[in-house]
């Protein structure tokens, strides 16, 4: 069985590694997998974007503990998902929305049995991670049935964040900066579905902040060095690179920034 985890937690603290020892202490033997721990702090749709592109990778029964969660303590539920056979542990914030667009939730419940939390002292209200989350992604591992983690809840009912996807002007395909990775490339809401034909069009034109791409490349061995460029993306989606440099800092955008294309 494997455990993976994704947080916003960095490394500095002790948080990551408390939530791995309760893991391990309730599941002996299980492999624990760091997805990231670098997701911006409180980024919830970061969080989701980097859940998505790493989950198909995922062995099929995995325990996915994914905690970005900045509504800790309030209102906000705690829950765990049934995708295909893997489980996701999480609060119910859209964090999980990227995923479950990749497939339908089978099962969802609300984590309220205090049973399957950390025994000891009271539960933190800053610290679900350690008291909620990770005892119960450590019983899903050691083959607990998610039924037994609390209420059912339908899946219809999971909060989802409101996605951009690119829109039409006339012949303008607006789209929009959805990531920027630890290289400073600029990956758009231009996704599999568009992503080829602005590769196989005969020339493209795109605006982004004060600077135009046009130019487009199969590797980044292959790009200018001068200028920015497009490639796809190992998610599928179409992005905005700069040969050994960082399209982000060469054009001075970030996530949320709106790009033109014209082909």
């Amino acid at each position: 069985m494997l455990v993976a985890l994704l947080t916003d937690f960095g490394l500095t603290d002790t948080y990551v590694g408390v939530m791995q020892a309760i893991i391990a202490d309730l599941a002996p033997g299980v492999a624990l997998v760091n997805l990231t721990h670098a997701v911006p702090p409180q980024d919830v749709a970061a969080g989701a974007w980097h859940l998505a592109v790493a989950a198909p990778y995922l062995p099929a029964e995995a325990v996915v503990l994914a905690v970005v969660d900045p509504g800790v303590g309030t209102a906000r539920r705690p829950i765990a998902v049934q995708l295909g056979a893997r489980r996701f542990v999480a609060p119910d914030n859209g964090l999980l929305t990227r995923v479950l667009a990749q497939a339908p939730a089978l099962a969802a419940v609300v984590l309220d049995n205090p049973a399957w939390w950390l025994q000891g002292p009271q539960t933190s209200a800053t610290f679900h991670g350690r008291d909620i989350f990770a005892p119960v992604a450590g019983r899903l591992a050691r083959g607990q049935p998610l039924a037994e983690a609390g209420s059912a809840l339908a899946p219809a009912d999971l909060v989802r964040l409101a996605l951009p996807e690119p829109t039409w002007e006339g012949d303008i395909l607006v789209a929009q900066v959805i990531h920027s990775d630890h290289f400073g490339n600029l990956i758009t809401d231009i996704g599999p579905d568009l992503a080829p034909r602005l590769f196989a069009a005969p020339a493209v034109t795109a605006q982004i902040g004060q600077h135009v791409v046009r130019e487009r490349a199969a590797t980044f061995g292959a790009g200018p060095t001068d200028a920015p460029f497009w490639y796809l993306d190992s998610s599928g989606h179409a992005a905005i690179a700069w040969r050994d440099g960082s399209a982000a800092r060469h054009l001075g955008v970030a996530v949320g920034a709106q790009v033109r294309v014209r082909w």
